[in-house]
């Protein structure tokens, strides 16, 4: 196989362009002598939330126990309950599955739509039940999901909108009784954020947080995540260890001076592709006008996945898919393997993602996006 000269993604090239800083941050830390909690944490945290829009940010572990976290901070403060059923995109990562269950809730699996990849609006309604108490909306591939009637429906039914923001953070929505915009991580009653290496804006390790408006689920989520304890050796609930490290902290308060920029150039590797890909074998996804999507991946359709994965790697491009297999279809969720879900299994079938970060030029695009335009299922 023909060494990759455009892989897929090269942590040590994003992270490179970060070095002198990221160095200076982990000496500042070293040197603090504090390495769970302290400034570096209170600063990120006031930091994120100002960049989001809420009144509180509170920095955990990683995306995981961030949505945990939401969930079972609900259920303390009585507004959740084991056996409630929430809605959530059939097409995600297994990880808003997990979340779910882990506090005893039923997932209600919904058909994505075919264009955005997202959850399909238009069938929330249809979903919900008399155990329904929230939606988890997903912003899949760092596109929005959230809208007038996402927003009307979980009114309608007196429902909770939790984010599962792990691939958006800096997405904007379009907020119609504002007529102005408000980013992810503050359109519903709370958000779970991912700092995994991989992301937009990703920790050298592992982190997450929890972003909201609402005070006392701010305040629970914050003592489930240290123990279950509001002061040493008071133990409220039976809690975790979900805190995140401060070096963690100081690295992502690094990288947040950096998002817009970010973003700006994932953008135009987005548009590239998407202008320059002409093969009828290969899908582009929607670009929305204005677009307000930072291209987490950028994911194409195609018929013939495995082929081109190969032609591609033959060619010196490294690929991914996200994601191969649905959770219904995974083994520990086989309690769900009866559904029919046809657009989430074929669209499992067919998504593959091309390089996009800042490890990727724009050169390499338009060579990667010319390469594609060469390929023949033959």
């Amino acid at each position: 196989m023909t060494e990759l000269k455009y892989p897929f993604l090269d942590l040590g090239i994003v992270n490179s362009r970060y070095a002198a800083d990221l160095k200076k941050a982990a000496s500042r830390v070293i040197d603090s002598g504090r390495y769970i909690g302290g400034c570096e944490n209170d600063i990120f945290e006031k930091e994120l939330a100002e960049l989001v829009g809420v009144d509180y940010a509170v920095g955990v572990s990683n995306g995981l126990d961030a949505l945990r976290l939401i969930f079972r901070a609900y259920i303390e403060l009585g507004q959740l309950k084991p056996g409630d059923e929430v809605i959530v995109p059939a097409n995600t990562y297994i990880a808003s599955v997990l979340a779910i269950t882990d506090n005893g809730l039923e997932p209600v699996f919904v058909e994505p739509d075919s264009k955005t990849y997202n959850i399909d609006i238009s069938l929330l309604e249809s979903a919900i039940t008399s155990r329904t108490k929230a939606i988890l909306t997903v912003h899949l591939y760092g596109r929005v999901c959230y809208d007038k009637c996402m927003a009307e429906v979980a009114r309608k039914y007196n429902l909770l909108i939790v984010e599962d923001n792990a691939q958006a953070i800096g997405a904007e929505a379009t907020i119609e009784s504002c007529r102005g915009t408000a980013k992810t991580g503050s359109l519903g009653n709370a958000a779970a954020f991912s700092f995994y290496p991989t992301k937009n804006i990703g920790a050298l390790g592992d982190g997450g947080a929890v972003t909201t408006s609402d005070r006392a689920l701010a305040e629970t989520v914050r003592v489930l995540a240290n123990y279950g304890s509001k002061s040493r050796y008071n133990n409220v609930f039976e809690g975790f260890n979900c805190r995140l490290d401060a070096i963690q902290a100081a690295f992502l308060r690094v990288k947040l001076q950096h998002l817009n920029e970010e973003i700006l150039h994932r953008r135009e590797l987005a548009a590239i592709y998407s202008t320059t890909i002409s093969n009828v074998l290969v899908k582009t996804p929607l670009i929305d006008s204005p677009d307000r999507s930072v291209w987490h991946q950028y994911v194409v359709t195609t018929p013939c996945r495995d082929n081109l994965i190969n032609y591609l790697a033959n060619n010196g491009v490294g690929t991914d898919i996200h994601y191969a297999v649905p959770p219904h279809r995974q083994p520990c969720y086989s309690r769900y393997a009866h559904l029919k879900l046809p657009m989430t299994e074929k669209l499992a079938g067919e998504v593959l993602s091309l390089p996009i970060s800042s490890g990727t030029s724009v050169d390499d695009a338009r060579e990667i996006a010319r390469i594609i335009n060469n390929f023949t299922n033959d």
